[in-house]
């Protein structure tokens, strides 16, 4: 693992910031990077003073995707070998895309293959305008296959068809048109748009923000049908019922901000 490859600040609201540390590569992957950014997303997950989990990056770049030194070591790898590195980027993502804190992606620059993979797994993209993403995997004889679920579940079956085939660039507009970037501003507005966001986040109930990601993956795709009805009651009941629950309709019919409790 390679500790400067991530850094990792917080503020005193609980907003944890992972920057990306490989300015010269352009951010690009490899096995410490890739060690260091899963180990750091597991500890802020487990962390209940953080309330909000930023990604972003130094440099020109967002992520390159793959570095070319991890791809040679990669071409010389037998199959076991190949599958267990797959794994560690896929764990990768997976712990990005069920952290129970809300995660925004600032994506300043271009976030190509596993790059754009990241920005996929998070709940809240603002991208700058002139940010670029692409699916470049085919044009190396190669498939998104790792990022694919996050991806898919982003952008759709739809889009993904043609992002994966052409391996094509396209800019934050197109980005934001098929739903893997929600904002598109200037590199100057970033941190301002940064921090509006944050302000609504902040403001929000922890633990229903956490269940309401939990919804949102359990839902998606599913029929409208008695077995799903039964699970969404049981689930607004139970809120109702929670401390979290409780507090922010005492604090609605009280005209006052919540106090959200520290645990739930």
């Amino acid at each position: 693992m390679d500790p400067e490859s991530v850094l990792a600040t917080h503020d005193p609201r609980g907003v944890a910031t992972l920057t990306l540390n490989r300015p010269e590569v352009h951010n690009a992957f490899d096995e410490g990077l890739i060690a260091a950014l899963t180990e750091r997303l597991a500890a802020l997950g487990a962390n209940p003073a953080v309330r909000v989990v930023l990604l972003r990056a130094a440099g020109r770049s967002f992520s390159a995707g793959a570095d070319l030194n991890w791809m040679r070591r990669a071409a010389a790898y037998g199959d076991a070998e190949n599958i267990a590195d797959a794994e560690r980027l896929g764990a990768l993502l997976h712990t990005l895309a069920s952290l129970p804190q809300p995660t925004v992606a600032v994506v300043q620059g271009a976030a190509i293959g596993g790059g754009a993979g990241l920005v996929a797994a998070c709940d809240i993209v603002i991208a700058a305008e002139r940010a670029r993403f692409a699916f470049s995997e085919v044009r190396l004889g190669l498939i998104p296959a790792v990022i694919s679920p996050v991806v898919v579940a982003s952008i759709g079956a739809c889009a993904a068809r043609r992002y994966f085939l052409t391996a094509e660039r396209f800019d934050a507009r197109a980005a934001r048109d098929i739903g893997l970037v929600h904002e598109v501003v200037t590199e100057e507005a970033l941190d301002e748009t940064l921090e509006r966001t944050l302000v609504l986040l902040l403001a929000n109930a922890p633990r229903a923000m956490a269940e309401a990601k939990t919804l949102v993956a359990d839902v998606a795709g599913r029929p409208f049908d008695q077995t799903l009805l039964a699970d969404v009651a049981r689930r607004i009941a139970a809120r109702r019922a929670s401390p979290e629950g409780r507090e922010g309709l005492a604090a609605f019919l009280e005209k006052r901000p919540p106090r959200w409790p520290e645990s739930t």
